[in-house]
Order: C-alpha cells, then sequence, then structure tokens
C-alpha cells in the first residue's frame, strides 16, 4: 500500500471493505430477500461503501502513474515526458483535491441533492439583479461539476434580474459542497441603472436545503396545508400563462409557503412544491435538534448590512472575500462565472476545525 495522504483518519480504506464483507455476507442469507423494501438503507450503503472505495482504489493507480513518470523523466528530459507527467500531476491532484473535500462532508444529507432559494433585499432593479447573477452562478458552478439543474420556481422582476428563485442542483455531494452558501450574499458595483454613475450596494439572500432521502419521511397533514393554484409566469415559452398550473403551498404550523411553476403539468407542479415543503420542514427539524435555529435565523431577519457571509467587490477594486473563512479571491469574474470550488474549499476546511 502507497503512502498516501489519510484525510486526517476519515477516510479507512480497510474499514470501508471490511463493511462491505459485512454487508455481502448479511445479503447472502436465507430469505433477507423476502422483504426487498427493509433493504433499501443496506443497499444505499453498500453502493456508497462501493463508490468511496473505487475512488480511493484509483486516487493509488494514478499516484503509482505519477511514480512511474517521475522515473521516466529523470532519464528522459524530452518535452513528450515532461508533458506527461504534467498531465499526470494535474490528473492526481484533481482527483486528491475531490476526496480530500469529501472527506470533510460526513453529515448524512451530504450527498443529497441541494434545493436553492434565492430572494434579493431591499433595492428593486439592483437587488433584483444581483440575485439573478448568484443564479447564473450556480447554475454555472452545477454545469462544471456535472450536475443536473432543475427549476421549481422563478419569479422575473418587472425591468431586470428575478424577484425569487427557487431550483434543485442533483450531482455527488451537492448539498454538501453548497450548504455553506446559506446566508446573505452582498455587491458592491457601480449601477448599470443609475445614469450618474454612482457606486451601489446591493444584497441577496440565500437558502440551501437538502433533498429529503427516501427512506425519511416527512408527513404533512391535509388539514394543515392550503393548495392555492394560479396562472404562471418565467422560463418555459408563453405556455405557462395560458393555464392556471402553478401551485403554491402555504403550510399552517410552520407558516412556510412554497410555490412551483417550472412544469405546464399542475400535478407535476404539486409534487415539486411538495417536494421542496418536505426538504424546508426537514431542515426546520434538523435546526431545532441542533438547536441552531435562532442563532442561524437571526441575522436574516434583515437582508441588509452587517449581515452578508460574502461580498463580491467590483468597484473601487475588484475583490471576493468570505467573511466567515477570510478568504479572499481577486478573481472576480471567475467566481461570478461558477468558479467557487476555492470558496466551498475554505469553507469545509474552517467549519471542521
Amino acid at each position: 500500500m502507497i503512502g498516501l495522504p489519510p484525510f486526517g483518519g476519515v477516510f479507512d480504506l480497510e474499514g470501508q471493505q471490511e463493511r462491505l464483507r459485512e454487508i455481502e455476507h448479511q445479503l447472502s442469507r436465507p430469505g433477507v430477500w423476502d422483504n426487498p423494501e427493509s433493504l433499501t438503507p443496506v443497499l444505499r450503503e453498500k453502493s456508497h461503501l462501493e463508490e468511496e472505495s473505487a475512488k480511493f482504489l484509483q486516487l493509488e493507480k494514478m499516484y503509482r502513474d505519477l511514480l512511474e513518470w517521475l522515473s521516466f523523466a529523470e532519464n528522459d528530459q524530452s518535452p513528450d515526458i515532461q508533458e506527461a507527467l504534467k498531465e499526470s500531476l494535474a490528473a492526481f491532484e484533481k482527483q486528491l483535491e475531490r476526496l480530500e473535500l469529501e472527506a470533510f462532508m460526513g453529515g448524512k444529507d451530504d450527498r443529497n441533492p441541494a434545493i436553492i432559494e434565492i430572494h434579493p433585499g431591499a433595492g428593486g432593479t439592483e437587488a433584483q439583479d444581483w440575485a439573478e447573477m448568484l443564479l447564473r452562478m450556480y447554475m454555472r458552478w452545477a454545469e462544471n461539476c456535472g450536475h443536473q439543474t432543475e427549476y421549481l420556481d422563478y419569479t422575473q422582476g418587472e425591468e431586470a434580474g428575478i424577484k425569487s428563485v427557487a431550483f434543485q442542483i442533483t450531482g455527488d455531494y451537492a448539498y454538501g459542497q453548497l450548504k455553506g452558501e446559506r446566508g446573505i450574499h452582498r455587491l458592491i458595483r457601480i449601477s448599470p441603472y443609475d445614469a450618474s454613475g454612482r457606486r451601489h450596494t446591493s444584497f441577496a439572500s440565500v437558502d440551501v436545503y437538502p433533498q429529503v432521502s427516501d427512506d425519511i419521511t416527512i408527513d404533512i397533514n391535509e388539514e394543515d396545508i392550503r393548495i392555492d393554484v394560479f396562472k404562471a409566469s418565467g422560463p418555459g415559452g408563453q405556455h405557462v400563462n395560458k393555464t392556471s398550473s402553478a401551485i403554491r403551498i402555504t403550510h399552517f404550523p410552520s407558516g412556510i409557503v412554497v410555490q412551483c411553476q417550472s412544469e405546464r403539468s399542475q400535478r407535476r407542479n404539486k409534487e415539486s412544491a411538495l417536494k421542496l415543503l418536505r426538504s424546508k420542514l426537514y431542515d426546520l427539524e434538523l435546526e431545532k435538534i441542533e438547536d441552531e435555529r435562532q442563532e442561524k435565523y437571526a441575522a436574516k431577519d434583515a437582508i441588509a448590512w452587517g449581515s452578508q457571509i460574502r461580498t463580491y467587490t467590483l468597484h473601487p477594486y475588484r475583490l471576493v472575500k468570505d467573511h466567515r473563512t477570510g478568504t479572499e479571491v481577486s478573481d472576480v469574474d471567475s467566481v461570478l462565472d461558477g468558479n467557487l470550488n476555492q470558496l466551498i474549499q475554505s469553507f469545509l476546511l474552517y467549519s471542521h476545525v
């Protein structure tokens, strides 16, 4: 076994493989498949362990390949060998960084899809335009990661930007990577909507919820909700305005209101709205269990100055600063184009100190 980084003791290949052998023995017992539904959590764990073991074994193989190219390069300084060495090193570093990030995402929901909501703060068109910039940033991040995206709700602004949006990002560790994005995001720039060319500060809030796993039951009583139907507006073409297909659900006990209008079908919109409601209720229960609800939401009473987790400055200088970790990135355009991994990694490291 090559002496690879132990990831702080989080990843235990031998332990993972021993657990796989235990599961395979369990699944081979007589009568165990008589009730297949009861095996869902076990099969999910087995699939997860197999994926994790394969990733680490792949890293080990890449490390061996890198050592071979280093050996070749010691005796051959030709450009082809040097280029192959660079490519091998870059691939190894990328896989190592990926596993290091995943090693910090051990929460039971971290592998789940993420549901994101963005709401502009006070400021009209300025704030709505900033909310749309954040939407584009997360969409580009998802695209860069090879994740799938799906709109759940979208309300355009009157002049520009968006009034609100809810969407889902589906991919491995989507929630684990994006959970640190929850909070207030501040933008400082010369306003494109101000004829005087003055500097403006805009705010938008980002909420991130894990999609509820199939093996978690969130009971919603029919008498606790009200379902309203209305005509939709937003992405999808003119068809969204032709029928009353949009759904709004109000949950009386919690006061949570969700809506979905991204599908032509009223039934599909209802299913998506209920999915969003379940995720919010699940997130609410997690916060109660951890006794962090008041602390986490105290700063969200006002989407305004002093409560931001991150500032994106476009004028008089260019800088993105995360106020929790102190991480600074000078290439603002790259961040707004979806290159968030440095900020995500610094938050994961910070939250595990």
